[in-house]
């Protein structure tokens, strides 16, 4: 399907300290790829001076303005549902959302970061043992990757927050869907990783503007995987130290590729290159 040049499309981003996302790149070159015209804006709420007490007064902008929809990313992704008219069953399932789509006059909130990680391991880390598995991030992007992991075959997953309040709700919402039994809360996150065969990162620890690890270096060891949904920087200090220790590894970056592929279908009614935006991706890399 291929949009009409004479169709425009404003979306945008918020969240904090996003200064560096690639996703205007992404989505403005996609759309012209389709013929589409589209303008993808920052809303940054380091750059306003505000907080997360801001958000409904922009998306009460960004919907008088006429945005199709915005992207949410931390630390909003919960904050924003009680400010939306409808859920998807996926995204209500998660209890986070990373999209938001204004039609006619509603607000429908959607999460495409669940599919985006879930494609990005099967790409990025096809063959790795998967039957204990210790997640980093009890947040809104962690309940996405804790869905994304369980379906994608994970056998035993396991859930660290240094907030240890965020991992009984997870674990609350993700036990109806999944046996009980393969979700437990860690306790002690030194004894649960040296049995585990991998390790995904959720949390802000590792961006530009939250720099250091989500957990102490020494307790990485090389028998692990790492998987990581940070993509700026794209190295993180964890995936550093972990391809040092000659752990397989997995960045962010695919995960961003084909959770926005998924926003911009939902935006413009286009479905996207999916090969075409990781090419794009890249060259953003190699720039």
């Amino acid at each position: 399907m291929t949009a009409s040049s004479e169709q425009f499309t404003q979306v945008g981003l918020i969240g904090a300290g996003i200064q560096a996302s690639r996703s205007p790149h992404m989505h403005e070159a996609e759309a012209r790829a389709n013929g589409l015209a589209l303008n993808y804006q920052l809303i940054d709420l380091e750059q306003l001076g505000v907080g997360v007490e801001a958000l409904p007064q922009l998306l009460n902008d960004v919907q008088a303005q006429g945005f199709a929809g915005v992207n949410i990313t931390h630390p909003c992704k919960q904050a924003v549902i009680p400010l939306l008219d409808e859920l998807s069953e996926e995204a209500a399932a998660i209890g986070a959302v990373n999209t938001v789509i204004f039609s006619a006059g509603q607000r429908i909130g959607h999460n495409t970061d669940c599919l985006g990680f879930a494609a990005s391991f099967r790409r990025g880390l096809p063959d790795v043992a998967k039957r204990n598995v210790v997640l980093l991030g009890a947040g809104g992007a962690g309940s996405a990757v804790a869905f994304a992991a369980l379906q994608s075959g994970v056998e035993q997953l396991a859930i660290y927050d240094t907030d240890a309040a965020r991992v009984p709700a997870l674990l609350d919402g993700l036990r109806p869907h999944f046996e009980a039994a393969r979700v437990t809360a860690i306790n002690d996150l030194a004894s649960t990783i040296t049995t585990a065969d991998g390790l995904i990162q959720a949390t802000p620890m590792g961006m530009a503007n939250h720099l250091g690890s989500p957990l102490p270096l020494t307790l990485l060891q090389s028998h692990h995987w790492v998987a990581e949904i940070i993509y700026f920087p794209l190295e993180t200090e964890l995936l550093r130290h972990a391809r040092a220790l000659g752990c397989p590894t997995l960045d962010g970056g695919a995960m961003a590729v084909f959770q926005a592929a998924e926003a911009f279908r939902r935006f413009t009614g286009v479905t996207p290159d999916y090969e075409r935006m990781l090419r794009c991706f890249a060259a953003m890399k190699e720039s």
